[in-house]
């Protein structure tokens, strides 16, 4: 194989490689909707705030492997709770048949091999009165 041949070879690697990072970004914005609305949700991952939202709202988060709690809480109303998992994205499959090991590496490194469900909804309960 000749020197340009190889060249162009490194650049059609190099060109795929990190799809998910380019395709989808490192974060993502999530939307979340309570039963009564105006609830305030706190979100936390791995024991860390990375946000707060009153719904109906929006939220942008940088994507990660780790799971995310969501916790609202509304006045006269049981909190509510919801576990989002991060799940893999489909750019991650593309990127590994066509760039391989190296794509794949980069968007694990960045985050951008990893999604959460878009939209949340969590119904609150009322407080029942203490007798």
């Amino acid at each position: 194989m000749n020197k340009l041949a190889t060249m162009a070879a490194v650049i059609a690697v190099a060109a795929v490689t990190g799809c998910s990072t380019i395709v989808e970004g490192t974060s993502q914005t999530l939307s979340f909707n309570t039963d009564p609305a105006g609830a305030t949700c706190t979100l936390e991952r791995n024991g860390m705030t990375i946000g707060k939202v009153v719904t109906p709202g929006a939220v942008r988060i940088d994507r990660t492997k780790h799971a995310i709690n969501v916790n609202c809480l509304l006045d006269g109303y049981d909190p509510g709770t919801a576990h989002l998992k991060s799940h893999a994205s489909a750019a991650t499959f593309g990127n590994i048949i066509a760039g391989g090991g190296i794509g794949w590496a980069i968007d694990s490194a960045a985050g951008s091999d990893n999604k959460y469900d878009e939209s949340t909804f969590i119904s609150l309960k009322r407080k029942v009165a203490a007798q």
